[in-house]
């Protein structure tokens, strides 16, 4: 997903704040789209429910020097309920020009796009089972984005020596903004296949298997990948005059997959120290997670103009090659292992982002733990523990458009799908072991407990979902654990009180939910974990003992530090603010 630029960095939350996306209005000649182009999942027209996306077949010839493009998209469906139209998303500055159904010309009165949202009256109705399929051709000047990834479309750009450096991005506001799709989490293809054409001496490195590059009479070349069951979002453009390298790897799981880095000329020193991360990252996420969900395919990263994307088996890095005392690139580490948390594991509703988010932001400490222990799990856990802002529940149980649920200033959650997930997932790691945690995670991103090459699918999941797997692996119920973290935005408090020789605790949390978590104290060095299985407890402890309650800090708990913390620098971001203003 769209990171955020400090998740790793030592730095205060008014960087933080500083990084993030602003809104902006539409520069000079760039087209500004409908609000319901800019809607990302949500409700949908009952007639994209009532089918099966089976194929799509794109066929894209991008234009640097106009800065337009132009498509052929074969849809094929297959309908699960009957159909008398089709309605497919597609961003108005793209057409569509002509239409046609099974192969049969429409006439232009048989369909409309006044908003974004193509609605095609089909020649005759679909019955429940049957096919059809759709050829659009459409084109123009796309949508550019801002401040991509943080905002969609096309980023056009050019390397140090002015040739074209082009990037798609579109997690936020959808697919269409570059092709005709059902934009919604469940509206991936089965397959698509990738046909790129672009001008002589550009490269277009995108999704799944490279089939074959055709060369035309005057130079230009055509790109043809094919891949399977991508997210609608993370179909992408990638255009440049890149350079490649490629090996193998040889997996745990005893399958070989090969992976490939296109970078721009020039970087060659830096793109080989970069690509030496790809194998142990690898292994680290086989090791804790489970098998590369697209070993069939590829591991592909492509250098970018924007700052990164998880676009499958060809993420987006555009972190300059940044240096971190974690010894690893955040943004690398972060993007692909969106092919374990986002590809292969969707939410099938915005409503449940902290799946992709949450556990990715915990990835990265976790990564940081396999590599050096838990010094620097602690140290990166604690600088995710500043950002979490608690102004919104993660989860509100309703369908949620993808902005919903990311912009904060909408009432949803914000940043907190990332570090509060985060959180969340280390607190429930400690509460039920890592064992335990490893083998929901698998069932949560393959839905079985012996996930191997080939015998797993990319597939969809919920919170509700979740909390299923986690009672079926512990065989206890933790939904007071998750209607506190999840379904309230304020966090528990751990009330303390010390009266003479005796130390009670009192977990208070949001709405007075029940909230047995049990706590571990240390009395003068000694260790005793308190039940607390009615939400209070009391342990003995001499007059003149020191006493540290949860000492390695493995529950997420409300801080009166860093609350205060937090105001302090809110102040001061708005003390600068009012003076820039002045």
């Amino acid at each position: 997903m769209r990171p955020i630029p400090t998740i790793l960095a030592a730095v205060s939350l008014a960087a933080l704040v500083a990084a993030a996306p602003a809104q902006k209005l539409p520069e000079k000649g760039e087209p500004p789209i409908s609000a319901q182009t800019e809607k990302s999942g949500g409700e949908r027209p009952a007639a994209q429910h009532a089918m099966r996306f089976d194929h799509a077949d794109l066929a894209i010839e991008v234009f640097p020097e106009t800065r337009t493009l132009t498509g052929v998209a074969t849809l094929s469906f297959t309908a699960t309920a009957p159909l008398t139209t089709l309605v497919i998303d597609l961003d108005t500055n793209l057409g569509p020009q002509r239409i046609a159904i099974d192969g049969k010309p429409l006439l232009r009165k048989s369909w409309s796009n006044p908003d974004g949202q193509l609605t095609i009256t089909l020649p005759k109705p679909i019955a429940t089972g049957g096919k059809v399929t759709a050829q659009i051709a459409y084109g123009g000047t796309p949508h550019v984005a801002v401040r991509a990834p943080w905002d969609d479309g096309l980023v056009w750009s050019q390397t140090a020596d002015g040739r074209p450096w082009i990037a798609s991005t579109s997690e936020g506001y959808g697919c269409d903004l570059l092709w005709p799709c059902l934009d919604f989490p469940k509206g991936e293809p089965a397959r698509v296949d990738l046909h790129i054409t672009v001008p002589k001496g550009l490269k277009a490195p995108a999704n799944g298997v490279l089939k074959g590059v055709e060369t035309h009479p005057d130079g230009r070349t055509t790109w043809n990948w094919s891949a399977r069951s991508p997210n609608p979002y993370s179909v992408a453009l990638n255009i440049g005059p890149y350079e490649e390298i490629s090996g193998t790897y040889k997996s745990r799981y005893g399958n070989t997959i090969p992976m490939f880095y296109w970078y721009l000329p020039g970087e060659e020193a830096q793109a080989k120290e970069l690509f030496a991360e790809f194998a142990p990252t690898l292994d680290f996420y086989e090791s804790v997670v489970g098998p590369y969900p697209f070993a069939d395919e590829k591991v592909g990263v492509v250098e970018t103009p924007h700052k990164g994307m998880e676009h499958q088996t060809i993420n987006a890095y555009g972190n300059e090659y940044a240096k971190a005392p974690e010894g690893f690139d955040w943004l690398f580490q972060h993007e692909f292992g969106h092919e374990w948390f986002g590809n292969q594991l969707t939410a099938a509703n915005w409503d449940d982002y902290w799946l992709h988010e949450g556990y990715e932001s915990y990835m990265q400490p976790f990564y940081g733990r396999w590599r050096e222990g838990e010094a620097r799990y602690a140290a990166m856990m604690l600088q995710q523990r500043n950002m979490i802002q608690n102004q919104a529940p993660i989860v509100s149980g309703t369908l949620r458009t993808e902005e919903e649920v990311y912009e904060a200033d909408k009432g949803g959650p914000g940043q907190d799908i990332y570090y509060k997930g985060s959180w969340m997932l280390h607190t429930l790691r400690n509460l039920i072991g890592d064992q335990a945690f490893k083998q929901v995670t698998q069932r949560a991103v393959y839905g079985r407990a012996d996930p191997k090459p080939g015998n797993f699918a990319p597939r969809f999941g919920s919170t509700d979902e979740y909390l299923g797997f986690v009672k079926q692996v512990t065989g206890k119920d933790y939904g007071w654990f998750f209607n506190v973290y999840l379904r309230q935005a304020a966090l528990p408090k751990l009330l303390q009180t010390r009266d003479a020789d005796t130390l009670t605790l009192v977990w208070q949390a949001p709405a007075n939910l029940p909230f047995p978590m049990p706590v571990e104290v240390q009395v003068d060095g000694k260790v005793t974990k308190l039940p607390m299985t009615t939400g209070s407890g009391t342990l003995p402890v001499p007059a003149d003992a020191h006493v540290v309650v949860d000492p390695w800090d493995r529950i997420l708990k409300q801080s009166d530090a860093i609350d205060a913390y937090q105001a302090y620098i809110k102040a001061q971001n708005d003390k600068r603010a009012a003076a820039k203003a002045d």
